[in-house]
């Protein structure tokens, strides 16, 4: 009975943390859509939670990398206990929730990883972790995946804009806006086969650790579902401070730029979901978005926020596996241990949620200044304004 009310305990957290994951990473698809008018608000959510829903059921790779990949099967079976896998949950939900309220897009892949990877040294030596996995489909990935999108958003900018005489022929911002309709919601479809896994995959292994679910085996169909249905509906909340982030500080986004990132983030996303790399695509479309202000014109990128944001990139996951690993220490002396940890998690978590009803983000936020203009030319931004 008590490995019971663990494992529900689990799979609610760990939906927690899909939702979270919804409302953090609803900018990844939609903030360069918003920020030039392309979409409202509203409707660009509507949008990304719909497909979101749709991309979890295409594909589980990425679920099968977290199930079976980074945490070890020995003969006894599994190196880690739902308890542990809890503790790990209730890193990577705080983690997201700092990030979301100082506006920062931190990978909510990291923070679940750093937590997961940190209950498991705490709850069973580092022999727990298959570290070979954890270079081959979450480190490599995080350091190549931004550069590749970044590098092909680039290329993309700077040939829109070639191609369109420098973005100024009549009519060539409505073109790039009705473009990046269909452009931002691959990204959101792209963004559904592989964060929505990862939830899937936190679950499955959860299953297996307590003996419900074979070794070795992928999500079952109530997890997909639930995991769909708990990212659209975090989706549909909106992120919009994260959102005014990436649409407006990293760069003075308009449209043929907003066309090429979301074009290179759906790509990279798509193609590394296939390949079952648990990759962050929050680093993927920021490097899209920083790739698309260098195709257009160097000074765009404001390279303060992207240093604030790459610190943010850095000390996700050692700090989510610090505090996976403390909630693991305490959570696995007793029963009351892990009570104490769900209070701590719950009272946190409440207090980023007070903090930002104290100063609001709201959709009118993030569309405000946004006209729907044709785009300025590169070579002619000075005498545009």
């Amino acid at each position: 009975m008590d490995v019971l009310v663990t494992v529900v305990l689990v799979i609610v957290v760990a939906l927690v943390f899909d939702f979270t994951n919804g409302f953090h990473d609803t900018a990844n698809a939609m903030a360069t859509s918003v920020a030039t008018g392309a979409l409202k608000p509203r409707t660009a959510v509507l949008i990304s939670a719909v497909l979101n829903l749709v991309g979890a059921f295409l594909s589980t790779e990425v679920a099968k990398t977290v199930s079976q990949g980074i945490i070890r099967e020995g003969q006894d079976g599994i190196h880690i206990s739902p308890t542990m896998i809890f503790a790990g949950l209730v890193g990577a939900v705080l983690w997201n929730l700092a990030t979301w309220y100082f506006g920062l897009p931190s990978s909510s892949t990291h923070a679940l990883f750093g937590g997961l990877i940190g209950a498991s040294i705490i709850g069973a030596g580092l022999q727990s972790v298959d570290w070979a996995t954890v270079v081959s489909k979450v480190v490599l990935p995080a350091l190549l995946s931004p550069v590749i999108a970044g590098v092909i958003a680039l290329v993309a900018t700077f040939v829109a804009y070639r191609l369109t005489k420098n973005a100024t022929t009549h009519g060539a911002a409505t073109g790039f806006r009705h473009g990046q309709t269909i452009s931002a919601s691959l990204v959101s479809l792209a963004h559904g086969t592989n964060d929505a896994q990862k939830t899937m995959g936190v679950i499955t292994l959860t299953l297996i650790a307590a003996g419900y679910q074979g070794p070795s085996t992928g999500p079952e169909l109530w997890v997909i579902l639930a995991c769909g249905l708990a990212i659209a509906l975090g989706t549909y909340m909106g992120g919009w401070r994260i959102m005014q982030t990436v649409g407006k500080k990293i760069s003075d986004v308009q449209s043929p730029q907003g066309f090429a990132a979301e074009t290179s983030s759906a790509a990279t996303i798509l193609v590394s979901s296939h390949l079952g790399f648990a990759l962050s695509t929050t680093h993927v479309t920021s490097g899209s978005v920083i790739g698309s202000g260098l195709g257009k014109k160097l000074a765009d990128v404001h390279w303060g926020v992207v240093g604030k944001i790459v610190i943010a990139w850095v000390i996700t996951l050692p700090s989510a596996a610090v505090v996976g690993g403390l909630a693991t220490w305490l959570a696995s002396t007793s029963t009351i241990g892990l009570v104490v940890v769900a209070l701590l998690a719950l009272v946190g978590g409440l207090t980023f949620f007070v903090l930002a009803r104290r100063k609001p983000i709201s959709a009118d936020d993030v569309h405000e200044g946004t006209t729907e203009r044709e785009p300025v030319a590169a070579g002619n931004r000075g005498r545009n304004r």
